[in-house]
């Protein structure tokens, strides 16, 4: 197996950031490896990332090329203080425009929570899932880095391979293409990264993927409105947001601050689900509403926002998500799955608008 000494020996002699060789500088900031898998990071001036990349790359084609190396990703890192520079990211986000940053892909959404636990990246599958039914091209990215969910979600084990250009090649499964920084890690591996390295390899997953042509690319985003929220709301040129709720007042209270994120960086909103909706006894057919009903549809009603639709508490979603095949692509007769559809049928409709205006969301 390849050390940490053999993998900082081969690249000492690689142009840095700053242009010197790396083994003359102080850029090299952070080196993980783990069976073979590497994970390097750089420090650079907030001011040079973009004319750094060109660096990033070679350095990370070189570890790829190590003998025991299975994969690599190098990031670009700065020490930039986020509590102050987050206000003024907000404040300047464009607004979204027609199409999405990445070339080939048509349009991108995401799929939010103000908080976890609520069954966002459940949503995230079965809802690509349904748009690819409707005949739709479409790819997943987990942007979820510290909790990777799509590879338990969609049986994927293998890892990516690497296209001649270097790019990853996104692993496609029941018609979707898929990629996640859990097909890089192993599944009990703790990923412990501050900010910046965050939003550079969500940076790098999106536009560093060969996704090939796609209609819709669906992003399950991470829970709440921090930097990973604003890195992808500002390079990704989001058409449009879901946002997933539970109907108790708890999760509506969060998922307001959701809503509220995508207007300040004037993302449109296409609208909210409410998942965990109400659950039927599979003994007695008796309905019970576990955690209350109807908060999100009134919530959407109160913000003047669209309502998507119902998604039940159902042992069917929670099986077949464990297993690897959801719902929609196990059983897409079921009335689960068509709940997911009816959702697609309505994301397909506001995709289809262009570049119409969206709604304005009124905040009480």
């Amino acid at each position: 197996m390849i050390s940490k000494e053999q993998i900082l020996a081969a690249i000492q002699g690689l142009p840095g950031p700053d242009g010197r060789p790396l083994g003359q500088s102080n850029a090299v900031s952070g080196l993980s490896l783990r069976e073979g898998k590497v994970f390097l990071a750089l420090a650079v001036e907030p001011s040079q990332a973009s004319a750094a990349e060109p660096a990033r790359a070679a350095v990370e084609k070189a570890i790829r090329a190590l003998p025991g190396v299975q994969s690599a990703l190098v990031t670009l890192t700065s020490e930039a203080a986020p509590a102050a520079a987050a206000p003024q990211r907000a404040a300047a986000a464009p607004a979204a425009q027609p199409g999405s940053a990445v070339p080939g892909v048509a349009r991108i959404i995401a799929v939010a929570s103000g908080k976890g636990g609520v069954g966002k990246s459940t949503t995230s599958a079965n809802l690509a899932l349904a748009l690819a039914g409707l005949g739709l091209r479409v790819g997943v990215l987990d942007a979820d880095v510290f909790g990777p969910s799509m590879p338990r979600l969609f049986g994927i084990a293998e890892k990516p391979q690497t296209a001649a250009d270097g790019k990853l090649l996104p692993i496609e499964k029941f018609g979707v293409k898929v990629m996640s920084i859990g097909f890089l890690v192993e599944e009990r591996q703790a990923i412990v990264w501050r900010g910046p390295m965050v939003m550079s390899a969500l940076k790098q997953l999106l536009m560093d993927v060969a996704w090939g042509e796609l209609d819709v690319l669906v992003v399950d985003m991470p829970p709440g409105t921090g930097d990973a929220q604003l890195t992808m709301a500002q390079n990704a040129s989001l058409a449009g947001a879901v946002i997933v709720s539970t109907p108790q007042d708890l999760a509506l209270i969060d998922a307001r601050r959701g809503v509220a994120m995508f207007e300040q960086v004037h993302v449109p909103l296409i609208g909210i689900v409410e998942n965990m909706s109400y659950f039927i006894c599979p003994h007695c057919g008796e309905r019970s509403d576990i955690f209350a009903h109807g908060g999100a549809r009134a919530e959407a009603e109160k913000l003047r926002a669209p309502f998507l639709g119902e998604i039940p508490l159902h042992m069917a979603i929670r099986e077949t998500a464990d297993a690897g095949a959801p719902i929609v692509a196990s059983d897409p007769k079921s009335p689960q799955a068509q709940a997911y559809m009816a959702i697609a049928q309505d994301v397909r409709a506001f995709l289809a608008q262009g570049s119409r205006p969206a709604p304005r969301i009124v905040m009480n």
